[in-house]
């Protein structure tokens, strides 16, 4: 089920500028739009860095370029250039109530474009400002991109398998996650300004939310020392919670707590490990975690994932197969939820927003835009003040 309107969206009637590129403030202002704003993205020439990503390409981008950049109106602007730097300005003082940006850090003030003097001129104004190591510090001028802040987190030395080299999450986790507390950032502060009658500088950027994705790591260290390791599809601090190889591929079983433990252990056929001292309780599964993990493989490679899923659903164990893309496209789930969608039959299914209100899905955005297809309707739009 799908809103009827785009108006009933909760951010309807919200204008955004959005000059960025590459993933993390387009995908803030793809969320932004999917909640109902009208965003402006401002291209430079050439365009967005990810309308040349690949190797998966769609009507002559990128996919990537598709999936985080649909629903939103492209503007072409050099703003080294004096006349279009002063449009980009006019756009935002007259239209905008967000201005989003991820510019080379300390690159803003050069146009203009900082905080600072933009809500000077238009002090109800949101800026929301996306960087790398953040707004402060020693690295704060430095550029940034997903994979360096996995690794310089930390998350790269807690993912993969012990004793092998660190590995980078397969999906954009730092990025994406940075949009989406840009997101919030930018919500909370026309909620504000909604009772306060005034703008706000919002600061996101790509480190301090993979700080945020290490908090129980960094709870533990501060609380024992012990920096953890790796654990391949595992975690440091539940056992069993991982993969395990079934007769025809991987499937995940989370035994959170004792009480799913026995009941795991009887769904297995042993009902003996659920009060055996080594295994009764999570501590003493920590300290025999290669033995119990050893005991529930040996069982778990005798039937397929479906069957495991549907034996360990009659027992109300959490269970999931580990899956393919395709496999993940394909689902009843995934279908039944409706978020993937598109505006017509000569696109192809994107991921839609992950929310609904009253129960209702946000309607598919339109198509990505092509670079600088809106320049002729920002023309009229600034000559009809």
């Amino acid at each position: 089920m799908q809103h009827d309107s785009p108006s009933d969206l909760p951010l309807a009637g919200f204008t955004v500028v959005e000059l960025s590129d590459s993933a993390s403030a387009p995908f803030a202002g793809h969320v932004l739009a999917g909640l109902g704003a009208e965003v402006w993205k401002v291209e430079r020439p050439g365009g967005d860095s990810a309308r040349g990503w690949g190797p998966s390409q769609w009507k002559g981008c990128g996919a990537a370029f598709h999936a985080i950049n649909r629903g939103k109106r492209s503007i072409c602007l050099d703003i080294k250039d004096p006349v279009q730097l002063a449009t980009l300005h006019d756009l935002i003082e007259r239209h905008a109530d967000v201005f989003l940006h991820n510019l080379r850090p300390g690159s803003s003030g050069q146009y203009r474009l900082d905080p600072e003097s933009l809500r000077a001129r238009k002090p109800s104004l949101v800026v929301c400002e996306v960087g790398a190591y953040g707004h402060v510090g020693p690295l704060n001028t430095l550029p940034g991109y997903d994979p360096l802040m996995q690794a310089f987190s930390g998350i790269m030395m807690l993912t993969g398998e012990d004793g092998q080299a660190p590995v980078r999450a397969g999906v954009s986790i730092v990025d994406f996650g940075t949009g989406m507390w840009a997101v919030i950032g930018i919500v909370s502060a026309l909620l504000r300004r909604e009772r306060r009658k005034i703008g706000a500088t919002v600061n996101s950027s790509l480190l301090e939310t993979a700080i945020a994705w290490m908090s129980i790591g960094i709870a533990n260290y501060a609380a024992d020392g012990d920096p953890g390791g790796r654990h391949g599809s595992g975690v440091a601090f539940i056992v069993p919670h991982r993969a395990y190889e079934a007769a025809d591929g991987y499937a995940i079983i989370s035994a959170a707590n004792d009480r799913l433990f026995a009941r795991l252990a009887e769904a297995l056929g042993h009902p003996e490990w659920g009060t055996d001292p080594k295994f009764a309780t999570n501590a003493g599964r920590l300290a025999n975690r290669q033995e119990i993990d050893g005991l529930i493989g040996q069982v778990m490679k005798r039937h397929t994932r479906e069957y495991w899923q549907k034996h360990f659903d009659g027992f109300g164990l959490p269970c999931a197969s580990v899956q393919t893309t395709a496999e993940l496209y394909a689902h009843e789930q995934t279908r039944a939820l409706g978020i993937l969608g598109k505006t017509s039959e000569d696109e192809i299914d994107l991921v839609g927003v992950p929310l609904s209100f009253d129960r209702q899905r946000p309607p598919p955005l339109d198509s990505a835009p092509e670079v600088g297809q809106d320049n002729e309707r920002l023309r009229q739009l600034l000559q009809a003040g």
